[in-house]
């Protein structure tokens, strides 16, 4: 019979408690890993006694389903709209648009030019570079 010791609650060398110190920052969200390291610590956990109802088990590896498509679907969304703001970016080129300064006025000229570098595309109107979610007005040009 091998004796457990009761500080570590573990025998033959295993401690039960977790010493993997590589957790580092905890995680502000819930991805399909935390998910699962949840659900497997819940199934090894749970009372032999009393195992953990099958229709919960279904309900929650269901939620985790519904979790990963949500986050898909979210990444595609991301990547429509991405989308949607370049193609719409791109057909100003060589129309007249107005915008507003850094003073408030407005200012209209012709866009010449697309830039996709940051996170919204820049238009350049007159030389001066201009956001796409600055500009107020569009007059087709003749």
């Amino acid at each position: 019979m091998t004796a457990v010791d009761p500080i570590s609650a573990s025998s033959g060398g295993s401690s039960i408690y977790a010493t993997d110190n590589t957790l580092g920052t905890p995680k502000q969200t819930m991805d399909a890993d935390l998910f699962m390291k949840l659900l497997v610590t819940q199934l090894q956990n749970q009372d032999p006694s009393s195992p953990m109802d099958t229709n919960q088990m279904i309900s929650q590896t269901t939620q985790l389903s519904m979790m990963q498509s949500l986050a898909t679907l979210n990444s595609t969304n991301t990547e429509s709209f991405a989308l949607a703001m370049r193609t719409n970016a791109a057909a100003l080129i060589g129309q007249q648009v107005s915008y507003l300064d850094k003073n408030g006025d407005t200012q209209t000229g012709k866009a010449t030019s697309v830039s996709f570098s940051g996170s919204v595309p820049t238009v350049t109107v007159g030389g001066i570079d201009v956001s796409l979610d600055s500009i107020s007005a569009l007059t087709l040009a003749n």
